[in-house]
């Protein structure tokens, strides 16, 4: 039996090409002002055969059809580049070898019911169609054919989808948008990250052919805001999500550096901090948050900074290098720029509140770890104090005096002590927030008010993997699957969120995954060597596991991370058995609940 594989649409995005009775696109019906409107989908003829290019296609035997058992996964070179062979429940199944998001190899990931997880960061994707089930990241993987003769497994496949290993799903386009009066959008989205950008994208993806349009304060495009505290020199076009060009072609338009000031949600009006007003049909509040600063005397000195935009970034590796550099605050953000500048600065110095980093996220003992890993790369740690005074010369910081006494030499100074939701502007709204500022949303991601809906940083949701609780998961893996719940439920889809969070830091060439949500757990157990940092750790809350995090250890997390959002449980006691079967044995038949 021999195994090809086809480069072909599937079936989800073959049907929004399929003409109607009358020879256009099904048409899709909006009502913008109150007025409905007929758009159809832009027009794909159907070709019986996806390769317009026969130059471009090729194909070749992989292998004979008893290599691989049912759930397994192989990595096979058709000569100019690899696919993902997969089999299971009998059938063989090729995509592309390469998550979209930061190029991990899928083949090392976790393959579950029709899907397979990446180890790094936890983005699936659907191994039939090769759609993008879960985040982070923007793109699907290609899906190549696979044809089985003679006991043989071929692979036909397009050249240029096996170099590039992404695919765009197809996208409508709006329909005259010179016809559009300026102040009137059918979709307005406030916020350009990955909630606002996936929710715009989402939306194109289901065939929505109405105007868009998205705000930002920014000055850029989206881009991948994780890298500015992980990769600070990067400029904005390195980390672009999109390129300008996908906005133009696509007709998401963009509107950088503006503020909306207030939203009136019985007018559906939109008011901009210049006066503008922009009236809209269905609203996206995407804002995100807003950097803590400073209390103390001399915050507002010069190189004191917040890390908020690429410019603020570069700027600190600038002023960094061979100097002197205090971070106030061992959160994420404080740690990863600690770690990234170590080694370019002179001397590193990090001022937390609390005497162990991370120990409320990852526990004392992981927290105990990754400290000394730091001071191992010359970053020196004041605990258990704050800033009291930042001291100048000539305009220019030149020392941070701490509440303990210690006077620190700084030439540059970072603030990492948290955020709050940018939500000021929405007071007077009629939207419902809490006591702490997030806007609350149900499992669809709407809030109180007819056609307004919220994701990202800024909210509370129902979290399914907590039996529904009230909680706010400010990681950029959430904040996509938001963007994309708001989207199909602007559409009347009635999808509700039910994913399994998943974060990762990067410090000193090593990561930490993490996934699940952990807030108030009560024990730790954990599995491993952690002096070595090659470790997993379970977070338990009254004997169940609610989160799990590792270093070293791939892809224990997203094996977990299949287990929690299959809505199976693990117990402590379950802990030694999990790790041996899926990390020790590579059995994966526990997932499914046929093994024991």
């Amino acid at each position: 039996v021999e195994v090809k594989i086809e480069v072909v649409i599937p079936e989800k995005e073959r049907s929004k090409e399929e003409m109607s009775p009358n020879g256009k696109a099904s048409p899709l019906i909006y009502k913008v002002n109150g007025t409905a409107r007929h758009y159809h989908l832009e027009e794909h003829p159907i070709a019986s055969n996806p390769y317009h290019n026969p130059k471009d296609v090729v194909e070749a035997s992989v292998c004979h059809v008893k290599d691989l058992e049912n759930g397994q996964m192989r990595e096979v070179d058709l000569g100019c580049g690899k696919a993902l062979l997969i089999k299971e429940s009998g059938e063989f199944h090729a995509v592309g070898h390469k998550c979209p998001h930061y190029g991990a190899p899928l083949v090392k990931g976790v393959l579950s019911k029709g899907r397979v997880r990446c180890p790094w960061h936890g983005a699936c994707f659907n191994i039939s169609t090769g759609d993008i089930e879960d985040f982070p990241g923007l793109d699907s993987l290609p899906r190549f054919q696979v044809k089985i003769e003679k006991e043989k497994v071929y692979i036909r496949a397009s050249k240029q989808a096996l170099q590039t290993q992404r695919r765009t799903k197809v996208m409508a386009k709006c329909i005259s948008l010179s016809n559009y009066n300026l102040s009137s959008t059918n979709v307005l989205i406030i916020g350009a990250g990955a909630a606002g950008l996936v929710c715009a994208e989402t939306l194109r993806q289901e065939g929505f052919s109405d105007r868009i349009v998205m705000c930002t304060m920014d000055r850029h495009l989206p881009y991948d805001r994780p890298k500015l505290s992980k990769s600070m020199d990067s400029h904005p076009e390195q980390i672009a999500l999109r390129p300008k060009e996908f906005f133009c072609t696509y007709d998401i338009e963009v509107l950088t550096e503006t503020q909306v000031a207030a939203v009136d949600v019985k007018s559906k009006i939109a008011v901009f901090k210049d006066g503008f007003k922009m009236e809209y049909n269905k609203l996206l509040i995407a804002t995100g948050n807003t950097p803590k600063t400073l209390s103390c005397k001399g915050k507002e000195i010069e190189n004191v900074f917040n890390i908020r935009t690429p410019e603020d970034a570069n700027r600190v590796v600038k002023l960094a290098t061979s100097k002197n550099v205090v971070i106030v605050g061992a959160s994420f953000l404080g740690m990863e720029v600690a770690a990234y500048l170590a080694e370019r600065a002179h001397s590193v110095s990090l001022v937390e509140l609390e005497h162990v980093p991370f120990k409320k996220f990852f526990g004392e003992r992981v927290g105990r770890a990754v400290m000394k890993m730091f001071e191992n790369n010359r970053v020196k740690f004041y605990m258990q104090t704050e800033v009291s005074e930042l001291r100048e010369q000539e305009g220019k910081l030149k020392e941070v005096v701490l509440k303990s006494g210690k006077v620190l030499r700084a030439d540059v100074c970072v603030v990492g002590v948290g955020a709050v939701p940018a939500t000021g502007f929405l007071k007077q709204s009629g939207i419902n927030i809490d006591s702490k500022g997030f806007i609350v949303v149900n499992k669809m991601m709407q809030t109180n008010i007819p056609g307004v809906f919220a994701a990202g940083d800024a909210v509370t949701f129902p979290l399914a993997l907590r039996n529904n609780k009230k909680v706010n998961v400010p990681h950029w893996q959430m904040a996509h699957m938001h963007g994309r719940i708001a989207a199909l439920n602007m559409l009347a889809h009635g999808t509700e969120i039910s994913t399994v969070p998943y974060l990762w830091t990067a410090m000193f060439g090593k990561s930490i995954r993490y996934a699940g949500h952990g807030e108030g757990f009560d024990d730790v157990v954990i599995q491993g060597d952690i002096d070595e940092l090659k470790f997993v750790a379970f977070y338990t809350k009254s004997d169940e596991v609610v989160a799990v995090a590792s270093m070293n250890y791939d892809p224990i997390v997203s094996k977990v991370a299949e287990v929690l959002a299959a809505g199976r449980t693990i117990r402590k006691r379950d802990v030694d058995t999990v790790v041996f079967l899926s990390f020790r044995t590579g059995d994966m038949s526990w997932l499914t609940g046929k093994g024991t």
